[in-house]
């Protein structure tokens, strides 16, 4: 069972805002074990021996492949890593979890594909799921016999889960649940053979279901024909009557909410990582094509607009997986002392997830994001052959597209965000009030000097002291314009998101560049110094474009004067060289011919 060499801090969701970190807090790449590596190692071949020559028939939607693979993956333990051991399984540690999610992804119609099965098809039942359930389900999805998929939006209700219309009766004999409704866009809808599906009881009740394939009344309606993905499947679910054994219910009834929303935090801190394994793969696209093209007598890799593209994308790996690792690290030292014989470990273990909803979403939204920016630079690099299934690039555009919508969309994730964290803060489970108030009171008393950090990334430090402040600073804005109302700003909020977003991978970033230099000295964290020192230089502007928004609609006249003094001032840092620094990033990796780190 690999075991991540987690830090023995426990940090407590959220508190990035308000609380400073020291470099051995947070978990890293650097961090792996050798077990770690191994298996990132083992997951790198398979994917390259197995799954990349089989891009053609799983695009040609040949299911039968993509159950081959999965079980293929099962015989080398990939989808075990969250089943306990007495159901088959190898309950491994959530940054192996995150490692598979990452070097899977080589193809996004078999990640879609694999995701569904051993995350929210599977994870369900691992967390929820009565000892008889587990006992009966588990062992099968563990070793790829059967195929599990999760099925909570409907054509009506999407983003608004709870408003779901599939309704569950209890028969007369009390024997089992008809459930009757339709289910909209089930990935592995095809030729999965258990589905976790959520309805609700006397149509109020909202709860969850384990349904076999074969269970009467159960039907899958055609394929869906999709701008990406194509390879994976997704179709509706149709339920006429549909005949479920009482003893399938999931969890309590009219709970199915706590299985849904947690199943999700899981989703995307994975989705986050997979994001990550994606971006690096399109690099390698990238730089292969770009050192081979000549253009005016020179490769593409020589010019300075290619170079920038590829400066970005070593950028974005190395920023995700930062934000990646972190978030499982802390997720796994909230899980390091359970005891998972004990009868309630499930929930502990969902409370623990739970606990860093806000930085999975953070990890959600940043990855998918990233990674679209990642592939429509490979696709300009590529040129007009970036635009024909010739060549790779044309299905990685197709295919990132989704992930803004899956595990919730990006508009819902930045919501939670800011909702998240504005909830704890008024419920005193996050010290954010008093550090709002004290922030206000400190820049409304007028300019300090402020001290400029010495040492390596001293700049950066201060950078980030900066950011921290301006986040504070338009929250207390915000809130004191809004009060209780902050919620339905919806445009605030999302913009308010923006700002904590870039914090958190500003921090991150910061974070693991400090213990690359700390472990491996100045030289051989060059390059990630020159990847914080870009992304601190636009992060900032980002910031500062975002915060400028909420205080023109939170303030007017001489109230918004002010504030947006304020503003300047936090904001305020020397111009940065991006040019000289992406020159030098995109450098290392055209010398390597793949993503480096130093």
């Amino acid at each position: 069972m690999a075991t991540a060499a987690v830090p023995k801090t426990r940090i407590a969701g959220g508190s990035f805002l308000i609380e400073d970190r020291a470099p051995e807090d947070i978990f890293t790449p650097e961090d792996f074990t050798d077990e770690h590596q191994q298996i990132a190692q083992t997951i790198e071949e398979f994917a390259l021996k197995e799954i990349v020559p089989q891009i053609e028939k799983i695009e040609h939607k040949d299911y039968s492949v993509s159950r081959e693979l999965i079980r293929k993956a099962s015989e080398l333990g990939l989808a075990t890593a969250d089943i306990p051991e007495e159901y088959g399984g190898m309950e491994m540690d959530k940054v192996t979890s995150a490692i598979i999610a990452d070097r899977i992804a080589k193809c996004g119609s078999f990640s879609v594909t694999w995701g569904a099965h051993v995350g929210i098809g599977t994870l369900p039942i691992v967390y929820f799921g009565t000892p008889e359930q587990k006992k009966k389900y588990l062992p099968r999805l563990a070793t790829g016999e059967w195929i599990g998929a999760y099925a909570l939006s409907e054509s009506s209700s999407g983003s608004d889960a709870l408003n779901c219309r599939t309704r569950a009766e209890l028969s007369p004999d009390g024997k089992h649940y008809i459930l009757n409704g339709e289910k909209m866009w089930i990935t592995n809808a095809g030729f999965a053979d258990v589905y976790v599906v959520f309805a609700k009881i006397g149509g109020d009740k909202f709860s969850a279901f384990i349904i076999e394939r074969t269970f009467p009344g159960f039907s899958v309606g055609a394929e869906e024909k999709k701008l990406g993905i194509r390879g994976s499947s997704t179709c509706p679910l149709i339920l006429n009557d549909c005949k479920v054994p009482v003893e399938n219910l999931l969890g309590e009834i009219g709970k199915g909410h706590v299985i849904a929303f947690n199943i999700l935090n899981i989703g995307r801190f994975k989705l986050g990582a997979g994001c990550v394994g994606g971006a690096r793969t399109s690099l390698m696209a990238a730089l292969s094509y770009a050192k081979q093209r000549k253009a005016f007598g020179k490769t593409l890799s020589e010019f300075g607009l290619i170079r920038e593209k590829l400066a970005d994308i070593a950028t974005g790996i190395y920023i995700g997986e930062a934000l990646a690792y972190r978030t499982v690290g802390m997720i796994d030292e909230a899980l390091r002392d359970i005891d998972k014989k004990s009868p309630d470990a499930s929930t502990q273990i969902r409370k623990g997830i739970e606990e860093y909803a806000v930085e999975c979403s953070i990890l959600k939204v940043w990855g998918t994001e990233m990674l679209d920016q990642v592939v429509d630079h490979v696709v300009q690099i590529h040129g007009g052959y970036g635009f024909v299934e010739e060549y790779p690039a044309e299905r990685a555009y197709r295919d990132s597209r989704v992930n803004r919508i899956f595990e919730g969309t990006n508009e819902i994730n930045r919501m939670i965000i800011t909702g998240w964290l504005m909830k704890r803060a008024m419920g005193g489970q996050l010290a954010l009030m008093p550090a709002i108030k004290k922030l206000m009171d400190e820049v409304l008393s007028g300019p300090s000097a402020g001290e400029e950090v010495e040492g390596s990334l001293g700049t950066e430090r201060t950078l980030l002291a900066n950011a921290k402040k301006m986040a504070l600073f338009v929250a207390g804005v915000a809130s004191q314009r809004y009060m209780m109302e902050l919620a339905e700003q919806q445009e605030v909020m999302a913009a308010m998101a923006d700002i904590i977003i870039d914090v958190f991978a500003m921090d991150s970033a910061l974070l693991r560049t400090l213990k690359l230099i700390q472990s491996q000295g100045e030289t051989a964290a060059t390059q990630g110094t020159a990847i914080t020192q870009l992304y601190f230089a636009e992060a900032m502007a980002r910031i500062e474009v975002a915060a400028r928004k909420v205080l023109a609609a939170a303030a007017e006249g001489d109230n918004l004067r002010i504030q947006t003094a304020i503003l300047r001032r936090l904001a305020k840092h020397e111009p940065v060289n991006t040019i000289a620094l992406k020159q030098q990033i995109a450098g290392k990796v055209i010398e390597a011919g793949k993503y480096v780190v130093s």
